[in-house]
């Protein structure tokens, strides 16, 4: 599973523990309910913003997002992030916008 696919997963576990539904969800903060439905499903990431406003209306630290069910060692999680930096120059302009809004 990608980190894509885990942020989706833990994204709708977090929501889904609070009883909302992808829909209340939507209205909540202006986003169609088949946007989370592709982000939930690991196929897109939620933009900096679109997270902020999911934690909110969620009313969760965005942090709850980052924790994966398994663990993972630092070391593992560097390599991780490392390795996904050094593939793609959109996912380091990603973390980067996403640190900010942290």
């Amino acid at each position: 599973m990608n980190l894509k696919e885990k942020l989706g997963k833990q994204i709708q576990l977090v929501r889904k523990k609070h009883g909302v539904t992808q829909e209340q969800l939507g209205k909540i903060i202006g986003l169609d309910p088949k946007s989370i439905s592709k982000i939930e499903k690991g196929k897109n990431y939620p933009s900096p913003d679109t997270l902020d406003a999911m934690a909110k209306g969620l009313d969760v630290s965005v942090y709850e997002f980052f924790l994966f069910e398994e663990t993972q060692s630092v070391e593992l999680m560097k390599n991780e992030i490392k390795n996904a930096i050094e593939r793609d120059h959109k996912t380091l302009m990603y973390l980067y916008h996403m640190l900010k809004v942290m």
